[in-house]
């Protein structure tokens, strides 16, 4: 092995680029490191906002692009896609020879990652080990980490559940996450300094941003996916009655995505909401500028519970998706009910901003992140004795 290392990071997702977008920067300029950056899965999709087009616009090299989804949005579609990404990522690591590979976070596609580079000896990093959900995605999160070699965790909480699940003190870092260093970015100059339907189009109402609204981002919950498009439903339904100013963004690509999506056509075209404005993605910065400015967030994604928090921004979460999972003062928990979401829409919008928490991190994760990766000792074998 040469002195200088190969991270080979997999990207799988639209929210898995603003998790990792910092350190690919401070891997980019380490002396000591050679980014290597695989673009998969939904990341690839039109329909789920293209984010490589976003990676490839900000400078980033893409050295493989993998494509691995399969219709159906489903549990079985979702199993199989995992398969086929495990035998798609095995020849990408076979060819590119890294050093480490890093898989992020608890998406079903990041397991095939962590088996593809696991089985073939390669240390494997994890970003976001230790942190709980009470779904799918937890059992994922958990498994990653058992299959991983380095933990990068983005918070003492977390820390310590990595190591009750028994690995070793010397491998687990509490680096923060890398999607607060954007946050942070944007605390020192959060104007909207962008034309929101020019820079990214959409579909729906006029949104005046100098004016109140929301943000509404609703994921399916994969244990949970057959009530995806009622629990939609009764999202837009609660929203519609608040009369707010709504921006609202495409969900991932998990089991239940089809219910989702078929929710919000159906519900806008017999409904035709005066105040709705529906967009697939945006860049990392860009769209945190528009939280910060944002009355409230809605729905069930973890950047409520993650960016929010340092930003203070409200949140509404609604459902199990982000059960468990450590949570500032901004975040307001609700059933699916159409009018409790509502009202507590109508109670967040009241409050402003709240006080930057630093739950996740303080902003200078991946410059953390790219000097871990730089000196720790590499392995690909568990020591420990439980």
């Amino acid at each position: 092995m040469s002195d200088i290392r190969k991270i080979c990071v997999v990207i799988t997702a639209r929210p898995s680029y603003s998790r990792i977008k910092t350190a690919l920067q401070a891997i980019q300029l380490h002396p000591k490191l050679e980014l290597q950056l695989v673009v998969a899965g939904s990341a690839l999709l039109s329909r789920y906002g293209t984010a490589v087009d976003f990676i490839e616009k900000d400078g980033f090299v893409v050295n493989e692009k993998v494509f691995m989804i399969l219709e159906g949005e489903d549990k079985t579609a979702m199993a199989k896609s995992t398969g086929l990404g495990v035998m798609e990522l095995s020849n990408v690591f076979y060819n590119l020879k890294p050093d480490i590979v890093i898989t992020i976070a608890d998406r079903y596609e990041t397991i095939a990652t962590s088996i593809a580079a696991t089985y073939q000896n390669i240390p494997l990093a994890h970003l976001q080990g230790g942190e709980v959900t009470g779904n799918i995605d937890e059992k994922v999160r958990h498994a990653n980490t058992k299959l991983a070699d380095i933990h990068l965790v983005t918070n003492e909480d977390a820390l310590q559940r990595v190591l009750k699940l028994g690995e070793e003190e010397s491998s687990v870092f509490n680096t923060g996450c890398p999607s607060i260093d954007l946050a942070s970015k944007v605390l020192k100059a959060p104007k909207i300094n962008f034309n929101l339907k020019e820079k990214y189009g959409g579909v729906g109402a006029e949104v005046d941003l100098s004016k109140p609204y929301i943000v509404v981002m609703q994921h399916p919950v994969t244990t949970e996916y057959k009530s995806a498009k009622n629990d939609i439903t009764l999202t837009l339904e609660a929203i519609d009655d608040t009369g707010m100013q709504t921006l609202w963004f495409w969900p991932n690509v998990d089991a239940g995505a089809d219910g989702t999506s078929k929710g919000i056509r159906t519900y806008r075209e017999l409904h035709k909401p005066k105040a709705m404005r529906f967009i697939k993605n945006m860049e990392p910065e860009d769209f945190l500028k528009l939280l910060y400015h944002a009355k409230c967030l809605v729905g069930n994604s973890s950047v409520g519970i993650r960016e929010c928090s340092f930003l203070g921004v409200p949140v509404v979460n609604i459902g199990t998706r982000q059960h468990r999972r450590l949570r500032g003062k901004n975040v307001i928990d609700v059933d699916y009910n159409k009018n409790h979401i509502t009202e507590a829409v109508l109670s967040q919008v009241k409050i402003n901003h709240l006080p930057s928490e630093r739950i996740y991190g303080s902003g200078e994760s991946g410059k953390k992140i790219a000097e871990i990766l730089a000196t720790t000792d590499l392995k690909f074998h568990k020591t420990i004795t439980y």
